[in-house]
């Protein structure tokens, strides 16, 4: 049986994560530009957009209506930004000294597919249940 609020809790966290996530992403671009894979042109504009989707995402997810797009948007998202996410590690891999990083960053890796099963799960949940 599902559980309206934990389903509704869930959604707003996961809400907040990426209107605050994607906020960053407008607000302080300089921190993801080395993330962005050098062979991608226009890295600048492309932290941009994919932080105008995450907010546009985390918001979606909370408006019945729009929450199977919107979580399917976010799911696509995470998908798209796998390679900044192996960017990442490389760049911190090339590091001296960064053993506890490099190790997070593996992590995160398995973690971009929980987070999507996450996002899917919620997403998907019809407004009379949760």
């Amino acid at each position: 049986m599902r559980q309206p609020r934990a389903y509704a809790r869930s959604r707003l966290t996961l809400a907040a994560f990426f209107v605050v996530a994607g906020t960053l992403h407008l607000a302080a671009p300089r921190i993801y530009r080395g993330i962005v894979p050098p062979y991608l042109p226009y890295p600048v504009l492309l932290i941009h957009l994919s932080g105008a989707c995450e907010i546009l995402g985390g918001i979606g997810l909370l408006w019945a209506p729009a929450r199977a797009a919107a979580g399917a948007g976010l799911v696509a998202l995470l998908l798209l930004l796998l390679p900044a996410n192996v960017q990442m590690l490389a760049a911190w891999r090339a590091k001296e000294g960064a053993g506890w990083i490099e190790m997070l960053l593996w992590l995160r890796l398995p973690l971009q597919f929980i987070l999507m099963g996450w996002i899917w799960r919620v997403s998907r949940s019809s407004p009379e249940t949760a």
